[in-house]
């Protein structure tokens, strides 16, 4: 059945797409180029799939990403048509969709290591810079193993629980390209603000006061590229505008 919804569209013939896809290899000499692929899209339903496509009938060569295939890991994170997201989620574009070829791209203002895998270390350095973890000043009462919180107290975390860091938000941040070793970036501060409304976590004060500054909390601008691009649906724009109000 799951074939005859993928296939009934178009004939290979006419699910013939081209693919423009970022190439870059540092050993090989040559420049950054994007190479054309012709793709039968019959089966394929994501991008990803059109990738795995490629690597596996086209260019074994082809180096990108990815693991969970479900929007969850956030390894596949890329740059497609303009726009980053998840080639797990991103739906191959159609016929109907007026779409001529379909350029893929890795994350903007990111170094790049091979094709459509970036440099990430700085990313993740910047996030532990916010201590993600659980920090307490207080002892668990006797007997308690747990820090538990009330159903209203873990509604709060909702809306950035969910961030898998897969940098789409940050690198799509004017603010972050022009200042990526200063500025933590919207997922990053997203991230921060998770720990601060944790009811389970003593130092919210003190979190919130190593966000002050011009080059961190002060750098957003509320362009809101972060909300527009987020593959989660998450709202990153709203969480720092709520840490600016408590800020003052």
């Amino acid at each position: 059945m799951l074939s005859r919804v993928l296939g009934r569209k178009c004939s290979t013939s006419n699910a013939l797409r081209s693919f423009q896809v970022y190439r870059y290899n540092p050993q090989d000499g040559k420049s950054p180029h994007l190479q054309d692929y012709k793709v039968d899209t019959s089966n394929c339903v994501m991008m990803l799939d059109v990738l795995l496509e490629i690597k596996n009938k086209h260019d074994s060569s082809l180096t990108f990403r990815r693991s969970c295939r479900e929007g969850v890991c956030g390894s596949c994170a890329m740059n497609i048509n303009g726009k980053n997201c998840l080639a797990c989620l991103t739906k191959v574009g159609r016929d109907e969709d007026g779409i001529a070829s379909t350029v893929v791209l890795p994350l903007p203002h990111m170094f790049v290591i091979k094709d459509l895998v970036v440099d990430m270390t700085h990313f993740y350095q910047q996030y532990k810079s916010i201590e993600p973890w659980l920090k307490t000043k207080h002892q668990k009462e006797d007997g308690q193993r747990e820090f538990l919180q009330s159903k209203e107290e873990r509604a709060k975390l909702d809306g950035m629980w969910e961030c898998i860091l897969c940098a789409c938000c940050n690198t799509s941040c004017p603010s972050y390209w022009w200042n990526t070793p200063t500025f933590p970036g919207p997922a990053i501060l997203l991230q921060a603000y998770k720990m601060i409304a944790d009811s389970r976590d003593d130092f919210a004060k003190e979190r919130m006061e190593a966000l002050r500054g011009e080059m961190k909390i002060g750098r957003c601008h509320t362009i809101r590229n972060c909300s527009n691009t987020c593959p989660k649906g998450l709202n990153p724009a709203e969480k720092i505008l709520q840490i600016k109000g408590m800020l003052g």
